[in-house]
């Protein structure tokens, strides 16, 4: 696994760890809080894949960006519901970028020199 890989591995962390946390944040309409405690799984067992990814376990990596793609498309409601505050549409926005940029950057092959004779 490379630099780049690592660096996907820790962003997605960081988002999965914000999903955790999306029941404690919500105000019960915004997200609804049926949606944050999904949000909150999602991001559980999204914590537990990339522990297995960042020891080695390739197989890992399509569930984890499945759910992760999964957790960004929870979020794009934020941006067209009325009376969602700004806050909310901000920390949406921001989480759906950091989930690309994951995506990614987990995805980036590994390169490997290449040795000239």
């Amino acid at each position: 696994m490379s630099g780049i890989n690592k660096a996907g591995l820790v962003v997605l962390g960081l988002v999965s760890v914000a999903d955790l946390l999306t029941p404690l944040l919500s105000d019960g309409e915004h997200p609804p809080m049926a949606v944050a405690i999904g949000t909150a799984v999602v991001g559980l067992i999204s914590l537990v894949l990339i522990v297995l990814g960042w020891r080695g376990k390739g197989w890992v990596l399509a569930p984890l960006i499945t759910l992760r793609l999964a957790s960004a498309l929870l979020a794009v409601p934020a941006f067209f519901v009325a009376d969602v505050p700004a806050g909310a549409v901000a920390a949406a926005g921001v989480g759906v970028a950091a989930t690309i940029f994951g995506v990614v950057a987990v995805l980036m092959p590994a390169r490997t020199p290449v040795r000239v004779s």
